[in-house]
């Protein structure tokens, strides 16, 4: 019996094939197992905006060793463990972004910066919401149960995003707060695919090169 190759299980396929969620802020894109484009293999999307603009997330899954104290020491305290700059994509790397899990029953602020007037926090979707970095964290440390910090950010260009899920390549799943606030040791991607309709959770352990198997 010939084996099969796990990467042509998805595509057209399978992965086209499962019921869809639609692209949307607050939601998750997780890389198809055998990801054409190997800088997102076994990655995990955080969706911050998509309209007809185009969109744009940030990775969840590629820590860095720069601690947050040694660039924004101040928001250092408000960060959930490991409190390191986290790298959210190949676009804009000077510019940080930060993502707050909103806490139970509290209100985003209605304040705005004295100076830009920007708001202290724009919720995004659910419990995300964008916080501002240039307040003060003291403004904001009620509100939020734990941010993360993030390098960069991951685009697309208007359609891009949905040719590449016609395609298969990704597979759009809601997010939970724990994908955002996840701790050094979690597996993201695993962790993800196994709460997701049948049968994705078999493919919970994918590697990124499935040589290593």
């Amino acid at each position: 019996m010939a084996s099969i190759n796990p990467e042509n299980l998805y595509g057209d396929r399978l992965f086209t094939s499962l019921e869809r969620n639609d692209p949307a802020a607050g939601m998750l894109l997780l890389a198809a197992p055998g990801m054409p484009s190997p800088e997102f293999a076994r990655s995990v999307i955080f969706l911050i905006e998509h309209d007809e603009h185009g969109t744009l997330g940030v990775d969840l899954t590629q820590r860095s060793q720069t601690p947050v104290h040694n660039v924004l020491e101040p928001w250092a305290p408000l960060m959930a463990k490991p409190p390191v700059l986290y790298v959210g994509g190949p676009v804009n790397q000077t510019q940080p972004i930060c993502i707050g899990v909103v806490r139970n029953g509290a209100a985003l602020p209605e304040e705005t910066d004295s100076i830009t007037g920007a708001p202290l926090m724009e919720r995004i979707a659910h419990r995300f919401a964008l916080v501002n970095l240039g307040v003060e964290p003291e403004d904001v440390r009620d509100r939020i149960d734990g941010a993360r910090i993030f390098a960069g950010y991951a685009g697309w260009d208007p359609g891009q995003l949905e040719e590449e899920l016609g395609r298969g390549d990704w597979y759009v799943a809601p997010a939970l707060p724990s994908d955002v606030l996840a701790p050094a040791a979690a597996d993201i991607w695993g962790d993800c695919m196994r709460r997701q309709p049948w049968p994705l959770p078999l493919y919970g352990t994918y590697p990124v090169d499935v040589r290593d198997n």
